[in-house]
C-alpha cells in the first residue's frame, strides 16, 4: 500500500522542498501539505520532479488563526477573501502540479446563509479548477468539533449533501479517520456508504493524533480493509509525531507498506 507524508505536520523543521526530499528518503510515495504559500513553487516543483513524488493536495488559506479563523469559505461576510484564497490555492496547486485543493469552510453559526455561501464558493472553486486543469480536484473535509469548535462541516453525510447540491464532477470528499472517529466512528460503514465521492483518505491515531500504531483505532487493520475494498491511491499520514521529530515516528511505515504485497 502507498502512503503520503503530510508536510503540514511531518518534517516541519526544514523548507518545503527539503521536506519533500526527506519524505522520499523515508520511503513515502507522495506528499501533501497545508499552507505552502511562502515557499517558492518553482523550488517545490523541482523537488517533486527530483524525487518522483506527487503533491496530492494543499489547503486554502485559513485566514487569521490568531483571530480564530479556520477557513473562510462558508463565511457570508467574507466572500471576497474566500475567493482570493481559492484563487491563490488553485494557482499554487497548478504551479507545483498538485492533484487537489482542500477548500476550508471555517467556523460558522451553522445558518442557512453560511451553507449557501459555502455552496456558492465551492461552485466557484470547482469552475475555476475545471477550466484551468481538468484533473484538479476540489476537496471538502469534515473536521471534529473537539479540535475545531464551530467548524461548518463535521459529518460525511453533510459533505455528501454539499457535493450533491454543487453537482460538480471535480468535487470530492476527504475522509480523515482521525476527525471521523471522534465524530461518531463507524468508519468502514461510512466509507462504504460514500465510497463513490471520496477523493482522499487520511489517517492518524485517536485520540492524540499521533503516528499509527497506538490508539483506539487499529489503523493497520483499517488500511488492510481499504486495500481489500480496492482503494489504490496513497493514504495521507496526517499525524503529529509523539516524540516531536518525524524520523523517530516512522516505525509503522514499513509494516503498513507491506499491505497488499
Amino acid at each position: 500500500m502507498r502512503f503520503s507524508a503530510n508536510l503540514g505536520f511531518l518534517f516541519t523543521d526544514r523548507p518545503l522542498a527539503e521536506a519533500i526530499r526527506a519524505a522520499a528518503a523515508a520511503g513515502f510515495d507522495a506528499v501533501e501539505c497545508h499552507f505552502p504559500y511562502e515557499e517558492d513553487p518553482a523550488e517545490v516543483r523541482a523537488a517533486l520532479t527530483e524525487t518522483g513524488l506527487e503533491m496530492l493536495g494543499l489547503n486554502t488559506w485559513p485566514g487569521s488563526r490568531e483571530a480564530g479563523d479556520f477557513g473562510l469559505c462558508a463565511l457570508p461576510d467574507r466572500v471576497a477573501e474566500a475567493r482570493a484564497a481559492i484563487d491563490q490555492a488553485i494557482d499554487y496547486a497548478d504551479a507545483v502540479g498538485a492533484r487537489a485543493v482542500h477548500v476550508m469552510a471555517g467556523r460558522t453559526d451553522g445558518s442557512a446563509a453560511a451553507e449557501a455561501t459555502f455552496r456558492s464558493n465551492l461552485a466557484y472553486a470547482c469552475d475555476k479548477a475545471g477550466h484551468l486543469r481538468p484533473d484538479l480536484t476540489i476537496l471538502i473535509e469534515p473536521l471534529n468539533l473537539r479540535d475545531v469548535p464551530g467548524y461548518h462541516l463535521t459529518d460525511v453525510d453533510h459533505g455528501a449533501e454539499l457535493i450533491g447540491a454543487v453537482a460538480a464532477a471535480n468535487l470530492r470528499l476527504m475522509f480523515d479517520t482521525y476527525h471521523l472517529q471522534i465524530m461518531g466512528g463507524d468508519l468502514t460503514a461510512r466509507f462504504a456508504r460514500h465510497r463513490d465521492i471520496i477523493g482522499h483518505v487520511q489517517i492518524a491515531a485517536v485520540p492524540d493524533r499521533g503516528e499509527p500504531g497506538a490508539g483506539e483505532v487499529d489503523l493497520r487493520w483499517f488500511c488492510q480493509w481499504l486495500h481489500d475494498q480496492g482503494w489504490s491511491r496513497p493514504v495521507g499520514a496526517e499525524y503529529r509525531p509523539r516524540g516531536g521529530a518525524t524520523e523517530t515516528s516512522l516505525a509503522w511505515l514499513a509494516a503498513f507498506k507491506k499491505i497488499g504485497t
